[in-house]
């Protein structure tokens, strides 16, 4: 019978060196990837939330071979291309006509990067020398790995190394976290209040002149482990910008087309943006791409001043991107996969609560659509991690990747303090049906039993 630390020096000594090199996926196809040693490993999470329809869907394999038949790269300073046309208008579409424009862009990171600028060019064309240069974004929030968008992000693991490299114009807020950060007997209409008054107080430290933009993702995903905002919050945050003449931004890189159930995220709480950015879903795996877009108080903006967007990347509404893109999203809706995820996204969430609430590794299972989350806490009342040492989250990803497990986890870290915290995400492809979710359930629950098998004579200091 060891101690704690001496058993636990052990299992770390044996997950670092026992892990084996990442395998190389051979084909794959539906749910499922076939690995060189012909291995077949389902794919719970599309990537980072990426493989809406899965994989090697046919009509999009079609369509993009018709594009690579007709022209395949345009740059946009000399000719515009029917796809991203159409691309753009089937966005603009996608959200009722509550925003107007759509600009096709390459990674999500250069999305963000986009709704930064442009926020800030919108204010410097209304007012020339226009004090407004700050942004806020909130503590727990992931926008990409560029140095606007890290600056704007808070996963600490990703950020504090580059942390002099970062812009000085960013300050956080708290995030809408009520499993964490609500109060003994707060009610979630006085939580909400709460955050709004946070908000206000730092428009105010700031000056609220000088603020460009809030930026947020509705449903925040990486970063604090699918964090849903509560009824009533969206609506708070964008009435203090509204008041002091700021744009909100909603990051809907991971969590927007449909992966909540809903085609736009902000649409559960009816709270429009000023600026979206989208990617991830938008080309499925197929293409990478991403999109921003613009409502009509912006574009009129714009319009006042020189008329354009001071922004142009090489690769910006490439034909063939966009030809993916446009297949993939027509392919979800002719299909009806936005309903399928919501009606999918219920049953694996209750399958998930009621087959892991009670396992000794959980703290909470949240989520919405086909976004789901499982935060690991040693304790569930007082929400305390687990030792970051014993690598929890890498390890369930590593053990699903095995034989006999077969399963794409997405492990992430930081949840409870930007630092520590394990969790993973679930996102499946919206093509699921019951028979996947229970598949899906059960494989993960098989990790998390061989997880906790592991590690609980370690914890036990047996």
């Amino acid at each position: 019978m060891g101690s704690y630390e001496e058993n636990l020096d052990t299992y770390l000594y044996q997950c670092v060196t026992g892990g084996p090199q990442a395998a190389t996926a051979k084909s794959a196809e539906g749910l499922y990837f076939t690995l060189e040693d012909g291995q077949k490993v389902m794919d719970a999470t599309g990537g980072a939330a990426v493989s809406a329809i899965g994989h090697g869907n046919k009509t999009v394999r079609e369509a993009i071979i018709r594009q690579l038949d007709t022209v395949t790269y345009a740059h946009p300073g000399y000719f515009s291309n029917a796809p991203a046309r159409e691309l753009a208008d089937w966005l603009v579409a996608s959200t009722g006509g509550q925003m107007s424009r759509a600009c096709i862009l390459g990674s999500g990171s250069e999305a963000v990067e986009a709704a930064l600028k442009l926020a800030y060019q919108y204010f410097a064309e209304l007012t020339p020398q226009s004090p407004r240069i700050n942004f806020i974004s909130r503590r727990g929030s992931w926008h990409g790995c560029t140095i606007g968008a890290l600056s704007v992000g808070d996963i600490k693991s990703r950020t504090t190394l580059f942390e002099p490299l970062l812009l000085k114009n960013v300050s956080k807020v708290s995030p809408c976290h009520p499993w964490r950060d609500m109060r003994k007997g707060e009610t979630e209409e006085a939580y909400v209040a709460r955050l709004k008054q946070e908000l206000e107080d730092e428009f105010q430290r700031l000056g609220p002149e000088t603020v460009c933009a809030f930026i947020v993702e509705p449903m925040v995903g990486t970063a604090l482990g699918c964090v849903v905002a509560l009824p009533g919050y969206l609506r708070a945050m964008k009435e203090v910008c509204d008041r002091h003449g700021a744009l909100i931004i909603f990051d809907e890189i991971m969590c927007g087309l449909g992966r909540t159930g809903a085609q736009h995220a902000w649409m559960h709480d009816g709270v429009v943006p000023d600026i979206q950015t989208v990617g991830k879903v938008l080309g499925g795996g197929y293409a990478a791409i991403s999109a921003m877009l613009v409502n009509d108080r912006v574009i009129r903006g714009l319009q006042e001043g020189n008329g354009s967007f001071i922004h142009a990347q090489t690769y910006q509404a490439q034909p063939l991107t966009c030809a993916a893109a446009l297949a993939t999203q027509q392919y979800i809706q002719a299909n009806n996969l936005v309903e399928n995820a919501r009606c999918m996204g219920e049953y694996l969430g209750k399958e998930l609560q009621q087959h892991l609430m009670d396992h000794p590794l959980v703290g909470d299972v949240r989520g919405r659509g086909l976004f789901w989350a499982v935060e690991l806490t040693q304790d569930k009342i007082t929400k305390a991690p687990w030792d970051p040492r014993l690598n929890l989250a890498k390890r369930i990803r590593s053990r699903g990747l095995e034989k006999g497990y077969d399963i794409c986890i997405f492990s992430a870290t930081g949840a409870a303090d930007g630092w520590n915290g394990d969790q993973f995400l679930l996102a499946p492809p919206y093509i699921v049906q019951k028979q996947d979710v229970d598949e899906i359930v059960t494989r993960v629950v098989k990790v998390m039993n061989s997880v906790w098998e592991d590690i609980e004579p370690i914890v036990s200091g047996r």
